[in-house]
């Protein structure tokens, strides 16, 4: 049986993420995640992948906690994180990662450090200077000083957390009381001394490692994030002396943000990404530019290209930037020149690509690859003229799939040019019904790989799914973008009907049984669906957006969100106030742990349902997840998830009877 029609197969099936290559490069490490035994998450082991395309990929870890490949030395070992025990067999209370360090010729592996915030974000110079984020209570004077002040902390009974600012929390976490701090040290025995660089910073840094190393370990380039009034934040760019911590504005116009920095080779320039901040009118645009370390203004090289990129890899000898931006239903590989600014396409294909790492000669550009129809996988591709990419030999092969795509185009209400993929079953007798499946974002594009919401597993059951880029969708220009601006419920809306109507109304596709299902602003969209037609026999929103005034207080970044929506959008595009039109089945999923889209949502929209039904029993239904967050993570709750979806579409779709998921007991 196809692994997309038995979803305990499905779940099993192994997740390639995560590319690194080390500074000569002849290792490149990729990481594979499978279900524990519990079933209760995924674990994640490093394997080694040639990056010539010849040699079999090799199993690097083994444990159960699994692994996090961080960086390389300069001599070729790997470091990675891991909570697993320490080769001494100790067992004590703290469970946060260490840093460990493979040898590259073979050998153990050795714990090298180990703070009980963690580490992330590592990097290390060509010289052997580490640098990493560490999360530290306010009061520690700095590394030596943390672990007694936790113990305190710990031994007095207290949780609370004291907030001084915002934001409080971010997607699936609480922030603080422990905040990132940059910690540094030399590689040069087998103990990592490690000191704390910044000291307490409060939210400056973020906790996704958005900083970068220069070659000699002198420097380091960070995001900065910066207090506004009305509880808002600007990121800027600092450079920070390792030596001595020092620390110096190099780009902080109050009317850009800043993100992404890339340190040049030779240490003098940064290249980063810039956007426009965003308010009511503009969503902002976002370009690359170059930094002068040592001061100076930043000069745009890609802000008449009408599209926008994604990070930035320098090449070698600092002539060019790589990196990937969604075009089209894609997000191809692109060459930017670094003094003209020309942009050149790499890469021909349909594929998405991301975690770029360019060769030290130069030659090459290797990456993680993924598509509608191709999980993700490592690749190289040629940086000496466009050329296809070829893919290495993966860890794990790709799952044969159960049916077909097709690019499929229509034009909206306003004559715009509209598109999007169509996921066919193969061999199917007559006409099939329809998914309309509404990507997140909501400044998104569905041009990737993804093992949430698959569209395989429907069209394995016989469904037909539509992922089209409605207004809002990124890939098509700015102007696309902006005609969705603080205006969700006109062009993205009627951009969703107008590529409907096209599908349906081809001889494969059965008119009379539809649905429709989006999660995040997909979940907004499916509300917004609900209260303004009947057309689709059943729909389903998770971790969705319902009362946008309640929404805009409660998301841990409120701030941006209401530089787009005024209170009179927030009214005017709320979901809520159509509750009494709804008359379409919903399923209803929302995870507790969900800080981007807090579970109020969920519940007053289960309740504006349920207090509405004129039958004793209701036809909508919801699915709550205590422990998840705005995604469905584990392996056991994914087969819930897509188990009951399928049951309730099979039902209210294909009218065949409730059948209630075994798995939910």
């Amino acid at each position: 049986m196809n692994a997309f029609a038995d979803l305990d197969a499905y779940v099993r099936l192994p997740h390639v993420d995560g590319l690194w290559l080390s500074p000569d490069g002849r290792r490149l490490v990729v990481g594979v995640g499978t279900p524990t035994k519990e079933n209760n998450r995924y674990s994640t082991a490093l394997w080694e992948v040639d990056p010539e395309g010849q040699r079999p990929a090799r199993r690097l870890t083994r444990s159960v906690k699994g692994e996090a490949a961080a960086a390389f030395t300069p001599e070729g070992d790997l470091l990675f994180t891991s909570a697993r025990p320490a080769p001494d067999g100790e067992d004590d209370d703290d469970k946060s990662a260490a840093l460990w360090r493979q040898p590259a010729g073979g050998g153990d592996s050795q714990v090298i450090a180990k703070l009980p915030g963690g580490l992330h974000g590592v990097r290390v110079s060509a010289n052997g200077t580490f640098l990493a984020a560490s999360a530290m209570l306010p009061a520690a004077e700095g590394v030596d000083s943390d672990p007694e002040v936790r113990k305190q902390r710990k031994e007095s009974g207290v949780s609370a957390v004291l907030h001084e600012g915002y934001p409080v929390r971010f997607w699936d976490h609480d922030l603080g009381p422990a905040r990132p701090r940059l910690v540094t040290g030399l590689l040069d025995v087998d103990e990592l001394e490690l000191r704390d660089l910044t000291g307490h910073v409060g939210s400056a840094l973020d906790t996704e490692g958005d900083w970068d190393l220069s070659a000699d370990g002198r420097t380091v380039v960070a995001t900065w994030a910066v207090d506004e009034p009305g509880g808002s934040l600007r990121t800027t760019l600092v450079a920070i002396d390792v030596a001595t911590g020092a620390r110096r504005e190099i780009a902080a116009d109050p009317s850009h943000e800043y993100g992404s920095p890339r340190l040049s080779p030779d240490g003098t320039r940064v290249a980063c990404s810039v956007r426009a901040r965003s308010s009511l009118e503009e969503p902002g645009d976002t370009w690359v530019a170059v930094v002068p370390v040592d001061g100076g203004a930043e000069r745009a090289l890609t802000a008449e290209w009408d599209r926008w990129p994604g990070p930035a890899r320098w090449t070698p000898d600092g002539a060019a930037l790589i990196l990937a931006a969604d075009d089209n239903g894609r997000a191809p590989l692109w060459r930017v020149d670094a003094e003209t600014g020309q942009v050149t396409r790499l890469t021909p294909d349909d594929g998405f690509y991301y975690d770029v790492r360019i060769a030290p000669d130069g030659r090459w550009a290797y990456a993680m690859r993924s598509a509608i129809d191709s999980a993700p996988a490592p690749v190289r591709v040629s940086l000496e003229s466009p050329a296809p990419f070829a893919f290495l030999r993966s860890p794990v092969e790709q799952p044969e799939l159960p049916g077909r795509l097709e690019d499929f185009t229509a034009t909206a209400a306003d004559g715009t040019p509209l598109r999007g993929w169509l996921a066919l079953p193969e061999g199917a007798d007559g006409p099939v019904p329809l998914v309309l499946k509404i990507h997140g974002g909501p400044t998104a594009s569905f041009n990737s790989w993804s093992w949430r919401w698959n569209p395989w597993v429907w069209v394995a059951r016989g469904y037909a799914v539509l992922m089209p880029d409605p207004a809002l969708s990124t890939g098509y220009g700015y102007e696309f973008i902006k005609r969705g601006w603080g205006k969700w419920g006109e062009a993205p809306y009627t951009d969703l009907m107008a590529i409907t109507d096209a599908v349906v109304a081809r001889p494969d596709i059965d008119e009379t049984r539809t649905a429709a299902a989006g999660g995040s602003f997909g979940g907004y969209m499916a509300n917004w669906i609900a209260g303004h037609t009947d057309r689709f026999d059943a729909i389903v929103t998770h971790a969705s957006l319902w009362a946008l005034d309640q929404f805009s207080a409660t998301t841990d970044y409120s701030f941006y969100w209401t530089r787009e929506m005024s209170p009179e959008r927030r009214h005017e595009n709320s979901p809520h106030r159509f509750a009494d039109a709804i008359t379409t089945p919903m399923l209803v999923i929302h995870g507790d742990k969900d800080y981007r889209v807090p579970i109020g949502e969920g519940l007053r929209l289960w309740w504006d349902l349920v207090s509405r039904s004129k039958e004793q029993g209701v036809p909508h239904k919801f699915l709550y997840y205590p422990d998840e967050n705005h995604w469905v993570l584990t392996p056991g709750n994914a087969k819930a998830w897509y188990e009951t979806v399928l049951a309730f579409l099979d039902h209210h779709v294909l009218g065949h009877d409730w059948q209630r998921p075994e798995s939910l007991g």
